[in-house]
């Protein structure tokens, strides 16, 4: 991994190819992003490089992240995040990426945070199929069903699919492609969807 950006998702639209096909796309203000640290072998035993994007009012950090920001000399930012790229010394802390870094035509891996759908049944989270509604099925049209064994081992095996919170986990959807790219204005347009609401943070990585 070389390239990587945090953005916020703007929502989706469609434009027209060379071709005159309709695409949809997911847009994306992807950065500008700023470097905020380099760790080194030397003094964290690896190498990764820290970005932060979404300005955010001083006021509104910790003071230990005060501290942080001010001795990198650069704004307070809502979002951080690191990485571990190929190449990390050619990146300065102070350092401003921006969406220029991608070009159309490339592919992409997109992290996410998938919208939260609550408290949901075996049906709706992972698609199991259900009774019959006839006469003798009973009240269990929707229900999970048997748990598994009897007598041995006596407990439901980890894993056991049943109902329970739906969403709000990290979802990366893979080799996705990059359609457009507004450089002035920090927008990426994305073929397809991506994980999470309008206005959620994502990370787009290039792919190796």
């Amino acid at each position: 991994m070389q390239k990587a950006l945090i953005g916020k998702k703007i929502g989706m639209t469609q434009i027209f190819d060379e071709k005159g096909n309709v695409v949809p796309v997911t847009v994306v203000e992807a950065g500008p992003c700023v470097v905020s640290q380099k760790k080194t072998v030397e003094t964290d035993g690896y190498t990764a490089v820290q970005i932060g994007f979404g300005d955010v009012k001083a006021h509104k950090v910790t003071k230990p992240m005060q501290g942080h920001f001010k001795k990198a000399d650069v704004a307070p930012k809502k979002v951080l995040k690191e990485f571990r790229f190929d190449d990390c010394d050619a990146y300065s802390v102070g350092d401003v990426i921006k969406a220029d870094i991608f070009e159309a035509g490339m592919k992409v891996d997109v992290t996410g945070t998938s919208k939260g759908k609550g408290y949901a049944g075996v049906i709706k989270r992972w698609n199991f199929g259900r009774l019959k509604e006839t006469h003798g099925s009973g009240p269990v049209a929707r229900h999970g069903g048997s748990m598994g064994a009897c007598s041995s081992p006596s407990r439901v095996w980890k894993g056991k699919k049943m109902a329970g919170h739906l969403g709000a986990e990290k979802v990366t959807v893979k080799n996705l492609t990059v359609v457009k790219i507004d450089a002035e204005n920090n927008l990426i347009a994305i073929k397809g969807a991506i994980p999470g609401a309008n206005g959620g943070y994502v990370v787009i990585r290039d792919i190796k």
